[in-house]
């Protein structure tokens, strides 16, 4: 699914080729559509403190829809824009729905390229370049993968345009974060928080894990992975996750 400079378009495969088709076809925006209604949980590179940024005030306007969003931002991971934490990065064994990239086309280029590596084309997500965001070399990368991907239109313009919302919302939704302790000791600190009420700045201290109960039920990280391997027998991740929070994790 592509996008020229008035819509959205899309390929469709006809006698085994693919064909590009004018997302102002109805049934191109009802497959867009039915993509962002059933994605719970919205990925977007480039989404960090920085107000004036638009990725930063797109957060707000799509939880005001009801979405989840995943902010992905290497400086100021840990720190919380509307309730959500932002993620340095994408965890291995995380598999997004929908990656929106606020980025120059240089830093578009090789998140796409780490996309590709990771991510064979029956979970491939949606990628949305946002304006500016748009690079050939992704563009051909992506093509002849044969995955989806929109340019040249706004993600949170195309949500007013049509009116939609999550139809799927998980909010409020419950994030973990840990790290290092304060009092230098080698141990660490877990805490649990709320996207309706929490509000961080980066850690003082480092940063060793953040992510939603989904990402701690997913990831491949030392840190997730430790922690479900404390999990008891019938106790949920959510039970785990509270059980643990506050106390020093070494």
């Amino acid at each position: 699914m592509r996008t020229g400079c008035h819509a959205c378009t899309s390929f469709h495969k006809v006698n085994g080729l693919i064909e590009d088709m004018d997302s102002r076809d109805e049934q191109d925006i009802v497959q867009l559509k039915s993509i962002l209604d059933s994605t719970d949980v919205i990925h977007i590179y480039g989404a960090g403190l920085n107000s004036e940024r638009p990725a930063h005030t797109a957060v707000a306007e799509l939880k005001a829809r009801d979405w989840a969003v995943a902010p992905i931002h290497p400086r100021d991971g840990g720190a919380t824009i509307q309730g959500f934490p932002i993620r340095p990065g994408l965890d291995e064994g995380v598999i997004p729905k929908v990656v929106v990239l606020f980025l120059a086309p240089e830093r578009a280029r090789a998140v796409v390229r780490n996309l590709i590596i990771r991510f064979q084309r029956d979970v491939f997500p949606l990628v949305w370049f946002q304006l500016g965001a748009e690079d050939e070399q992704s563009r051909h990368a992506l093509d002849e993968m044969g995955v989806n991907y929109i340019e040249n239109d706004c993600l949170v313009r195309f949500t007013e345009r049509h009116s939609l919302k999550c139809g799927c919302s998980p909010l409020p939704q419950q994030w973990c974060l840990q790290t290092a302790s304060e009092d230098g000791d080698g141990c660490s600190v877990w805490n649990v928080y709320s996207s309706d009420s929490a509000s961080l700045k980066r850690p003082r201290e480092s940063l060793e894990w953040v992510g939603s109960l989904d990402d701690l039920a997913q990831s491949n990280h030392t840190i997730p992975r430790y922690i479900r391997s404390l999990q008891e027998k019938n106790e949920s991740l959510q039970s785990l996750a509270s059980r643990l929070s506050g106390q020093m994790l070494t």
